[in-house]
């Protein structure tokens, strides 16, 4: 499987809110998936179009998932990529509207 990967996509994330806790503190990365049908494996992040944006306390909490049950996580990243995918398209990022 080719990988997708854009510098461009991740880069988007700087300056914006993150889309679970609504933080605007300058922490705010594209955290990626860490889900197998989204491209993770062993050493090998998931696709960049897979990623949420999460400020660095959000991000902890789901890469350590200390809290969550795996179903919790799943549900999480899930909701995060949608929500981040939905801000792409009202900002007018994706070059598509």
């Amino acid at each position: 499987m080719t990988m997708i990967r854009s510098e461009k996509l991740l880069k988007l994330a700087k300056g914006q809110r993150c889309v679970m806790c609504m933080a605007d503190d300058d922490t705010i990365v594209a955290a990626h998936s860490n889900l197998q049908e989204h491209g993770k494996g062993m050493g090998l992040k998931a696709h960049d179009c897979m990623a949420a944006w999460l400020c660095y306390s959000c991000h902890q909490d789901y890469d350590t998932g200390f809290l969550m049950s795996k179903e919790e996580k799943r549900e999480y990243i899930l909701t995060a990529i949608c929500r981040t995918h939905v801000e792409m398209w009202r900002q007018g990022l994706l070059g598509l509207k």
